[in-house]
């Protein structure tokens, strides 16, 4: 059996920075959520960012589903979100009993169309909120959406979660609306194996975030709630992790940069092949190389070849709009999230990738173009 060539998998520091905040998460018998660690990652990733306050959960979607609550979204309140993006984005807008409105792509981004968007404001001038998703690393056009937000007095959520490492001009993703989520899945750019975190310069909501996050404890001898909480604080030993993960960030970003261009240089010239967009105010992390075909070529070509040699691949995200659960909600836009679903292929971006790796990719892919 070939060894596997992977997506995108988990990759500890060679430097063994996360066993030694693991350790004495040990040595200190803080294994229980709370602790140094906590602590520690929230104020470094905070920083690392550059925002003001951070609170680290159990998941990106945990940080969603709080960004809400903390933007006072509601039963029946209406929130903007792209079609073309993991379910995590879409599933606290119901855990809330809001009302999700799918936003169309477009093509120079891959991510919310500013155009799409203005024209749910003029469908749906009561929206609440709108979920911004940075897709595979790729920034969205988050001035034009931003000026469009703030003329409506609408908060904006930054799903982040693909994006850590992201620039849009001289500012982090996830940094540029009102709040900012971000992702330690076992297959993000870091991981702690789960978990995820909060970000906001608005460190009252993020305090408030960590007495809902901790089950709303109120300050008592006694265990007294008032409000509805939620199991969502981030544990001691896991924080340990993206605290040593953190310090290699820029390492795995240069990696993620550096499979992109070798893709894109040895597959750019055949014919029907084009690579995500390049625009001159993003500087992607590139957490995913993907590429569209539109010619004879097919994305589920490209998977089954690459699968026969136990390589991993997969098709862009399936547009919410066409998933079962979500096809009673609205879409507006046209159908540009269809065609990138309908023409996108995700080509393994592991970080532990050797070039021999690469050029393997490469050769098969050729292959199917030589046929």
């Amino acid at each position: 059996m070939k060894e596997r060539i992977y997506l995108s998998s988990p990759h500890m520091s060679d430097e063994g920075y996360e066993m030694e905040y693991i350790q004495e998460a040990f040595d200190t018998n803080w294994i229980a959520p709370l602790g140094e660690n906590v602590n520690g990652f929230e104020k470094e990733l905070a920083e690392k960012v550059g925002s003001k306050a951070a609170a680290a959960l159990t998941s990106g979607t945990a940080a969603i589903h709080l960004a809400l609550k903390a933007a006072g979204v509601g039963e029946g309140d209406i929130v903007f979100c792209p079609t073309l993006t993991f379910s995590a984005t879409v599933n606290p807008i119901i855990y809330q009993n809001a009302i999700p409105v799918f936003i169309d792509s477009d093509y120079k981004t891959w991510n919310m169309s500013p155009q799409a968007l203005e024209e749910a404001i003029e469908k749906y001038p009561e929206v609440k909120a709108v979920i911004v998703v940075h897709l595979y690393g790729l920034s969205a056009d988050m001035d034009r959406i931003m000026e469009i937000c703030k003329k409506h007095n609408i908060v904006v959520i930054e799903d982040a979660a693909e994006s850590l490492g992201t620039f849009y001009k001289d500012k982090h993703t996830g940094t540029i609306g009102d709040y900012g989520i971000f992702s330690f899945n076992g297959n993000k750019i870091i991981t702690t194996s789960g978990g995820g975190m909060l970000v906001s310069n608005n460190e009252e909501r993020i305090a408030k975030v960590r007495f809902w996050a901790t089950q709303s404890r109120d300050r008592a001898r006694h265990y007294q709630h008032s409000e509805l909480g939620f199991n969502y604080r981030m544990s001691n030993v896991v924080a340990g992790i993206g605290r040593g993960q953190l310090k290699i960030l820029d390492q795995r970003v240069a990696k993620k940069r550096y499979i992109f261009e070798f893709y894109k240089r040895e597959l750019n010239r055949l014919e029907g092949i084009e690579f995500m967009p390049d625009n001159e105010w993003d500087k992607p992390n590139y957490w995913l190389s993907c590429m569209t075909l539109t010619g004879n070529v097919r994305p589920i070509d490209v998977i089954k070849a690459l699968e026969k040699e136990n390589i991993e691949s997969r098709p862009l995200w399936k547009p919410m709009h066409l998933q079962p659960y979500f096809t009673g909600y609205d879409l507006v836009g046209s159908d540009i999230s269809e065609k990138l679903f309908e023409n996108g292929v995700c080509l393994p971006s592991d970080t532990k990738m050797t070039d021999e790796d690469l050029e393997k990719v490469v050769k098969i892919i050729k292959g199917l173009w030589a046929e």
